[in-house]
């Protein structure tokens, strides 16, 4: 049995940073959730709790409750983190 990564890039409108990770990752054919943080502190609150941040992009990698939040920005951190959990979930 195969197991999904599954991937959550939390972001705002407007982050180009953020933007940078989507289109890395819909070239590289992953999916996806989104999670908007734009107008929404109650979010940030979370990420604050979560991983110590209040910025984004924030990509959480992983399966079930196990998970891999990636803070760092740059695609490098992103490379890495995905390295690393696929081969995991494999």
């Amino acid at each position: 049995m195969t197991k999904t990564l599954n991937i959550i890039v939390w972001s705002k409108k407007g982050c180009h940073y953020c933007e940078e990770v989507k289109q890395y990752l819909e070239g590289k054919g992953f999916d996806y959730k989104s999670v908007d943080v734009t107008e929404h502190d109650d979010r940030r609150d979370i990420l604050e709790i979560k991983y110590g941040v209040r910025h984004v992009p924030v990509i959480e990698l992983g399966q079930g409750n196990v998970y891999k939040g990636v803070t760092e920005v740059g695609l490098e951190f992103l490379e890495k983190a995905l390295e690393e959990v696929a081969v995991k979930v494999k």
